[in-house]
């Protein structure tokens, strides 16, 4: 496990779209697993700016997102699939028909986390899994429970992952309620692990998860099995 502490979030950024790029240099037909929320946006910018610039081929690569909200379609620009789309996609060449974003409107969400799965197991596997991690320690929507869920399936969200999605909502009870996540096997199988923290409210839970005992209760905590994670962290 590697740990690396960056001055600033545009440093933090860099360095993990370096990473990020290398695996793709080195694999360019490799599957990606990557995140939403804040943390990664930075990442995103700086990878679209070298796919923009001719140092970066994402024509081979597929991609697996870890999470949806439940009941938003990829036209609501709450989706993490609309997210994903204005934050990375469009901005760089990787073809549509090769990124997958778990589907939140799925008829039967069983059977789509069932599917999800299969389809992760069908590609080989995830090369490189891009993590954030929550205040309360969740990785994807992941909650702190008193075991770990390993396949794709729906969750209730926590109210602190409520209140802190909230500000990309015009109020918090417009904030879904359930999510469709990554369960912890297909994370745990991927053959690299890269989670980006930036902020100095993250710092206590990083402790916690990789300091503490592995439980549950703190998900991410279960990465310390994990033979190869890098975490990227910055106060500021």
């Amino acid at each position: 496990m590697q740990f690396i502490k960056t001055e600033t979030y545009e440093e933090l950024s860099r360095k993990a779209a370096g990473i990020i790029a290398s695996q793709v240099i080195l694999k360019p037909d490799c599957v990606l697993g990557l995140a939403t929320g804040s943390s990664p946006v930075g990442t995103y910018k700086n990878l679209i700016a070298a796919c923009k610039n001719g140092d970066l081929d994402f024509s081979s690569v597929t991609t697996v997102n870890l999470d949806e909200y439940v009941g938003l379609d990829g036209t609501n620009d709450q989706s993490y699939r609309y997210f994903m789309e204005e934050n990375l996609f469009k901005g760089i060449n990787i073809k549509s028909e090769n990124t997958f974003v778990p589907n939140g409107c799925a008829g039967d969400l069983e059977k789509e986390g069932e599917a999800y799965d299969a389809r992760i197991k069908a590609l080989g596997g995830i090369d490189l899994q891009l993590l954030g991690i929550g205040i309360d320690g969740h990785i994807g929507f992941n909650e702190p429970d008193s075991f770990f869920t390993a396949p794709t399936h729906q969750v209730v969200l926590d109210e602190s992952t409520i209140k802190a999605n909230s500000r990309f909502f015009a109020s918090e009870d417009e904030v879904p309620k359930k999510a469709i996540t990554m369960g912890m096997l297909s994370i745990m199988q991927a053959k690299k692990i890269l989670l980006v923290a930036n902020g100095a409210a993250k710092k206590d839970i990083l402790e916690k998860a990789f300091f503490g005992p592995i439980t549950p209760e703190v998900p991410a905590s279960i990465l310390q099995l994990h033979p190869d994670v890098t975490v990227i962290f910055s106060e500021n």
